[in-house]
């Protein structure tokens, strides 16, 4: 039976035309591991620079939001002293990279509180509907401003994500319960 269901897996994942997958908890030195073999699948590929730049980029800035914003999480309790507990958590997300003809497609998901919903929906919307030259006006901008309140960085991720994909990002929500959604987006390259 474990075989039959893994190899149901593979299959739909193939069918869909995912080439590499994550799924679990995501740290910075898994990260930094899956990142290093997604660079030699995207070589094997024999992706152009640009577009395995963009690629790499794109599954850097998703994995990143996974790390910072998951509401799934767990802290480990190594190391055990001195260092900060952003440090310790782990969060937990999916991602994968696919092909839909001829393009990339980067996609990742995670739990969110829902009360974020609306605030993420309203910033998402705003950027999917600008031009590259929009974006990167708002992105210089938003490197001038204070980061937003609750933000664990300089609130760019998205913009970076929707000015490396080579169309509009698409983004969805599904609630779960009353406390979460699960959060998923897509970049195509």
């Amino acid at each position: 039976m474990l075989a039959s269901q893994l190899m149901d897996l593979r299959s739909t994942l193939h069918t869909q035309g995912v080439i590499f997958t994550y799924s679990g908890y995501v740290t910075e030195p898994v990260l930094s591991g899956v990142g290093e073999a997604l660079k030699q699948k995207l070589a094997i590929d024999d992706a152009d620079t640009k577009t395995l730049r963009s690629v790499f980029a794109i599954f850097v800035e998703q994995m990143q939001n996974i790390i910072r914003y998951s509401a799934e999480k767990t802290e480990t309790p190594l190391p055990p002293t001195g260092y900060p507990k952003a440090l310790r958590e782990m969060r937990y997300g999916i991602l994968t990279i696919g092909k839909e003809g001829e393009d990339y497609v980067v996609c990742a998901g995670n739990l969110v509180q829902r009360a974020d919903v609306p605030r993420l929906h309203a910033r998402l919307d705003r950027i999917k509907e600008m031009n590259k030259e929009e974006l990167k006006a708002l992105y210089k901008e938003q490197l001038r401003a204070e980061p937003e309140k609750g933000s664990k960085g300089a609130g760019l991720g998205f913009m970076e994500i929707a000015r490396r994909a080579s169309k509009p990002i698409e983004f969805d929500f599904n609630d779960l319960d009353d406390d979460y959604a699960f959060f998923a987006l897509k970049a195509t390259i």
